[in-house]
């Protein structure tokens, strides 16, 4: 394919991306990923090219663009070498007429920015979260250790203790050691997040909003297979994914509970007041996320912001009842929007006068209100929000 021509792919995938966005439809990974497959015509050179020019036009706009074009051009105006390829050439895109529409730039509708900045996210914490993100590894403690794990590649130690670094787009599906079950793809965010639960041997945990399970994995490795870890959530067919991952990883104290959404008390109450530790990893608006998921900023309304919070609210409620006198809960957030951190945090210790905030000790982060925040530009992970609670004897 010429320059032109992958230019002209990425705006026809663009434009479905855009589609997506505005009715709610797939993620822009999956869309990209299905064109790409129907190309047959495209070499695996050309297919990773129209990939990577879809994605950074994607972060060049802020708002939702009109247009897979007016998305491009956006792109071509920033300074990334394809404005003169807008030429008309055969299987390129057309040339450019006087007054057609280009998307806005900027990190976010203007709307959804604005709340970043009463966050305290302005200026490089601010672009740094439409950066492209490194693939961080959890070595899986109940398979192997990180000081003796043999990999196709050497990855950099970080600050999560079984930790690895390598940079994004590695294969490591590929290889023998995660089809092992010896590592698990995991952000370092996410990896200390599970160690601020503190999860021992022969404790009872609850992951209480487990998706696929990843955190969970992590929990049952602390664990070394003793006690008893659940994995609850509403979402049939994340939670579906955990008992593969879980006989890959060699993770056998995992119970599942699939939870219906508005009684999940009544599906729980068995367990109330008997946990050790109850890790509320609540759904949010996932502004920590962007580096992997940057069309998702276009997804986000104010509607859909508020409804979060009230769930983050009520989950914390709910994690509160299973917490046995003396045992902890953690609460995290994939956001950096105090709405969805320290603001829930701070309304969940007033409302709770018998619990009491224990700032998490971690190698990154900053404080933020009674938790710890984590961001990519100081700290090299995912954006995040991490508080910890304790229930009085």
């Amino acid at each position: 394919m010429t320059p032109a021509a992958r230019v002209q792919a990425a705006i026809e995938l663009l434009d479905q991306v855009v589609a997506a966005a505005r009715d709610n439809g797939p993620p822009a990974d999956r869309v990209i990923a299905d064109g790409l497959r129907l190309r047959r015509y495209a070499g695996s050179k050309d297919r990773r090219a129209i990939r990577e020019l879809a994605y950074a036009a994607i972060r060049a706009c802020g708002p939702l663009p009109e247009s897979g074009r007016a998305a491009m051009l956006r792109l071509a105006g920033d300074g990334g070498g394809i404005d003169g390829l807008f030429d008309g050439s055969p299987y390129g895109p057309a040339p450019v007429e006087e007054g057609e529409p280009v998307a806005e730039g900027g990190v976010a509708p203007q709307w959804l920015a604005e709340r970043l900045v009463q966050s305290d996210i302005v200026g490089e914490d601010a672009l740094a979260l439409l950066m492209r993100a490194p693939l961080d590894l959890r070595v899986n403690t109940l398979k192997a250790s990180r000081e003796g794990l043999e990999l196709p590649l050497e990855g950099e130690h970080i600050a999560a203790p079984n930790g690895l670094r390598f940079p994004g787009g590695t294969p490591v599906e590929q290889w023998y050691a995660y089809r092992a079950g010896a590592v698990e793809i995991q952000d370092c965010g996410s990896q200390l997040a599970c160690e601020v639960v503190g999860a021992q041997p022969g404790e009872t945990v609850i992951d209480l909003c487990a998706g696929g399970g990843g955190k969970t994995l992590a929990l049952a490795a602390a664990m070394n297979n003793r006690g008893r870890l659940i994995a609850a959530d509403t979402d049939r067919g994340r939670l579906s994914q955990l008992d593969p991952r879980a006989e890959r990883a060699g993770a056998t104290i995992i119970e599942t509970r699939l939870l219906n959404p508005g009684q999940e008390a009544a599906a729980l109450a068995d367990l109330a007041g008997q946990a050790d530790a109850v890790l509320v990893d609540a759904p949010c608006s996932g502004t920590g996320t962007w580096r992997r998921n940057p069309e998702n900023r276009w997804r986000l309304t104010e509607r859909r912001l508020a409804e979060v919070a009230a769930l983050q609210d009520r989950l914390l409620d709910l994690a509160a009842t299973l917490v046995r006198p003396g045992g902890r809960l953690v609460f995290v957030t994939c956001s950096l929007l105090d709405e969805e951190g320290a603001e829930r945090f701070a309304r969940f210790l007033e409302k709770h006068p018998d619990w009491r905030a224990v700032r998490p000790e971690l190698p990154l982060g900053t404080a933020r209100g009674a938790g710890i925040r984590l961001t990519p530009n100081r700290d090299g992970t995912d954006g995040f929000f991490i508080a910890r609670a304790e229930l009085a004897c």
